[in-house]
């Protein structure tokens, strides 16, 4: 199938969304937990990443982003790794993360 110039949009408006994104203020360990992190700790990175997705401009671009690339780490678009890996595999997800 070819791909003509005119259906190819620059790359710059696919991820503009981005430059708009809360979490460019914070710092980038709220949303990405480091190896081996589990159980309380863990909870309430998740939460704190959560609470900074709730007043983003681009929360649901950034969900969608997460979702259709299938992001593996962090919290996107105010789901953690698990909740993501929920919806994926059609499991319930917690009602806190479905707003």
């Amino acid at each position: 199938m070819a791909v003509t110039v005119g259906t190819l949009r620059p790359v710059v408006e696919m991820w503009d969304w981005q430059q708009h994104g809360k979490c460019r203020q914070v710092d980038p360990e709220v949303f990405f937990h480091p190896e081996g992190e589990r159980g309380s700790k863990r909870h309430d990175r998740d939460a704190a990443a959560k609470v900074v997705c709730e007043a983003c401009p681009v929360l649901a671009q950034c969900r969608a982003h997460a979702l259709a690339y299938r992001e593996p780490y962090g919290v996107w678009g105010g789901l953690s790794e698990s909740e993501r890996e929920s919806l994926y595999t059609g499991a319930a997800v917690p009602a806190s993360a479905a707003s």
